[in-house]
């Protein structure tokens, strides 16, 4: 099984232990090791994959933090660069009684965010099955750049470009700009992890049916395209499949969007799935993806936490065979 590359944030999220209160009016917060291309690294490793982290922390607790759980989790920590020119980035959350969430950033600038191009390894490469970005580090500060230079070594290399955009408008000064960066990364993506809540502000569709064409058009491959509870469906340019939501009851949803792609990511690595087999696959084989990462996430949710909440290969096979 071929090993994950994910480039990305990496960062404390600090969890409110009181539910149904503002940022501002909570006692309590609980920190927890969170950034979602190290949520995808942490479902890849639990399911018995190499997943290899590149990224930058502070050198300071957080950062120390972040380094030992990662590598608890089973992550290659190698390559995460350390820095004093800037904290570790955090992250505050607030449950709303509606269901919402509320954030606080503290990342102006994050030690993430510094991370130069030349800091991205050549070697990792190396027999890398896919690369994985998401949106929140594209920014315009020098890891936006990092993430180009690993796409082109990445795509040099053979392997896989997975993009999930990730959106959080919390983390921009401008909206606009989010705008702007996320389809300039689109073409880069062999696949395309999009969730319905951002279907509209990618492709400007209500309908995920109406944005096909054009997304197929700039080169992507493969659309997983995930709607929470009420499932997911996968689209190529010759196949379609759907799977419902799996029915159990979310005790915390944190990350599950992460598991999901990391679990889908690691089933086609698992499988020995090539871009041109992806390309050629039928309804009935991305059904059996489609499944598997449902039936993942669904477990997921049923405990608190990312990366704590992901279970590896042999409990899935337990459950389900």
């Amino acid at each position: 099984m071929k090993h994950l590359v994910a480039i990305g944030e990496a960062l404390i999220d600090f969890a409110p232990q009181q539910a149904g209160r503002q940022i501002k009016d909570t006692e309590s917060f609980l920190p927890k090791v969170g950034g979602a291309p190290a949520n995808v690294c942490g479902a890849y490793a639990k399911l018995g994959g190499k997943a290899v982290m590149l990224t930058q922390l502070g050198t300071d607790p957080f950062g120390d933090k972040i380094v030992e759980e990662l590598a608890e989790s089973g992550i290659d920590t190698t390559y995460i660069s350390r820095t004093d020119e800037a904290n570790t980035s955090l992250a505050f959350v607030a449950l709303m009684e509606n269901g919402d969430r509320e954030f606080s950033f503290f990342r102006k600038p994050g030690a993430d965010m510094l991370y130069q191009p030349e800091q991205v390894p050549d070697e990792v490469f190396a027999d890398a099955y896919a690369l994985h970005f998401c949106s929140v580090s594209l920014g315009n500060f020098p890891m936006k750049q990092a993430h180009k230079t690993a796409i082109e070594k990445a795509k040099a290399a053979g392997a896989v470009i997975s993009f999930d955009p990730n959106l959080r408008p919390q983390l921009w000064e401008d909206e606009t700009q989010l705008k702007e960066e996320v389809p300039e990364f689109l073409p880069y993506a062999d696949i395309l992890k999009l969730s319905d809540e951002e279907l509209f502000f990618i492709t400007g569709k209500e309908q995920i049916e109406d944005a096909l064409d054009e997304l197929f058009e700039l080169g992507i491959s493969v659309i997983l395209y995930t709607k929470g509870s009420h499932g997911a469906e996968v689209y190529t340019r010759s196949a379609k499949a759907s799977v419902d939501g799996s029915g159990k009851q979310a005790v915390d949803t944190t990350g599950a969007g992460d598991g999901f792609i990391g679990s889908f990511l690691s089933e086609l690595a698992y499988h020995g799935k090539t871009l041109d087999d992806m390309k050629a696959m039928n309804a009935e084989e991305w059904e059996a993806y489609l499944t598997f990462s449902n039936r993942y996430c669904g477990e997921s949710i049923q405990k608190k936490g990312a990366l704590s909440s992901y279970i590896t290969r042999q409990e899935m096979e337990h459950l389900f065979g």
